[in-house]
C-alpha cells in the first residue's frame, strides 16, 4: 500500500515524533543531545520553522513545530539526515540511525487548546518515562524546551516560540511572575491522570483538532493541495527561497546572472553566497554548485570549505551579510 501524502500548508503545526531504527538509541551521551539541538536550530534557520516544544528521550524525540512556509518534509529530511551523518561520524558508526518513517500529527492551532495538549504531552514525557523522581521538579529534566519557557527572553533561542502555548494556558505576559505561574500549572498537570482517550489520540491519530479542522485536512489530502493556502502568501520552497536570496544579494552587490556564470569558481563573493545558501536553505551542495556556477560538487565543497576556514584576504572586497 502506498504511503499517504504528507499534508503541508502555510502555518501548519505538527506534533512530530521519530524513533531510532529498530527502537535503538539515537542519543548516546549529552554531546549527542547538544548536537541534535544545534542541528534543529540550523534547520529552523533554513526553513523558518517555529518550534513550540521539544523533548529528547533515549531512543526517540518529540517536536511541536509550526511551518510558516509549508516545508515540513524538506526540513525533516535535512534535520534527520544531517543528525545521522554527524552521529555516525562522531561514534564511528554506519547505517541508519532513525527509523524510516517519522510521525507527523497535524495539530489545530486556533487557540482551542489543542496546541496546549500537544505541547504539554511533549513536556511531560520525562514523567511518563519515569526519568524524574516524584520530588524532582519538571525543570530537572534538561533535554526539553520546558526550561526555556521558564527562562528570560534573552536566554531563549530565537527559533523557540513561547507566546502561543502560554496564551493557551491563559498566560498573556512573558514576565518572571507569569513564568512561575506556567511552572505551577505544569507541575499540577503532571499530577493529573491524562484522559485515556486523549492519550490514545495523541499517540495514534493523524490529527489533533476539531471535526471541522479534520475535514479541512482531509480535503487537502484528497485535493493534493501544493499551490496556495487560501488567503495566505504563496508557498516558499527551498528553491524559491534560494532564488529570493540570490536576487537580493546580486542587486546589493550590483551583479547580474552573467557575473555568476563567468566569474571564477573560487570568487569570494560567489562562495559567500554559497555559504549563505547552505546555512539558510535545504539545498544540497550539488544544487548550489549548479545554480552559482561553482563547478563540480566536490570542487565546490572544497572551495567553500577553504573559504569558510580562511575567509577572503582582500579587505576591500564587499561582503555579503552572513
Amino acid at each position: 500500500m502506498p504511503r499517504k501524502m504528507r499534508v503541508e500548508f502555510v502555518g501548519a503545526i505538527f506534533h512530530v515524533m521519530s524513533r531510532g531504527d529498530q527502537r535503538e538509541d539515537i542519543f548516546f551521551e549529552d554531546v549527542d543531545r547538544h548536537d541534535f539541538i544545534k542541528t534543529l536550530a540550523e534547520t529552523c534557520q533554513k526553513t523558518d520553522w517555529q518550534v513550540h516544544a521539544f523533548c529528547l528521550l533515549r531512543n526517540h524525540y518529540h517536536l511541536v513545530v509550526e511551518t510558516p512556509n509549508a516545508n515540513l518534509v524538506a526540513g525533516m529530511q535535512w534535520l534527520q539526515s544531517t543528525y545521522t551523518i554527524r552521529l555516525n561520524n562522531r561514534h564511528a558508526l554506519t547505517g541508519h540511525v532513525l527509523s524510516g518513517r517519522y510521525k507527523a500529527q497535524l495539530v489545530e492551532g486556533s487557540g482551542n487548546g489543542y496546541l496546549r495538549t500537544a505541547c504539554d504531552y511533549v513536556h511531560l514525557n520525562p514523567v511518563r518515562a519515569k526519568l524524574l523522581a516524584p520530588e524532582d521538579r519538571l525543570l530537572a529534566y534538561p533535554w526539553s524546551s520546558f526550561g526555556f519557557y521558564l527562562a528570560a527572553r534573552q536566554h531563549r533561542p530565537a527559533w523557540l516560540r513561547v507566546d502561543r502555548l502560554l496564551g493557551e494556558h491563559g498566560i498573556q505576559q512573558d514576565t518572571p511572575v507569569s513564568r512561575q505561574e506556567f511552572e505551577r500549572r505544569m507541575e499540577r498537570r503532571r499530577l493529573e491522570e491524562m484522559d485515556p482517550e486523549a492519550l490514545e489520540t495523541l499517540r495514534n491519530d493523524w490529527c489533533l483538532g476539531r471535526d471541522a479542522f479534520r475535514k479541512q485536512c482531509l480535503e487537502r489530502m484528497e485535493d493534493k493541495v501544493t499551490d496556495n493556502h487560501p488567503g495566505s502568501a504563496r508557498l516558499e520552497t527551498a528553491a524559491a527561497k534560494a532564488e529570493r536570496l540570490i536576487a537580493n544579494e546580486l542587486a546589493r552587490i550590483h551583479w547580474t546572472g552573467d557575473d555568476l556564470l563567468h566569474r571564477p569558481k573560487s570568487d569570494p563573493l560567489k562562495l559567500a553566497l554559497a555559504a549563505r545558501l547552505r546555512r539558510e536553505t535545504t539545498l544540497s551542495i550539488k544544487q548550489i554548485a549548479e545554480r552559482l556556477s561553482l563547478g563540480k560538487p566536490k570542487g565546490a565543497k572544497s572551495n567553500l570549505h577553504k573559504w569558510m576556514n580562511h575567509k577572503p584576504e582582500e579587505a576591500s572586497q564587499p561582503k555579503l551579510d552572513l
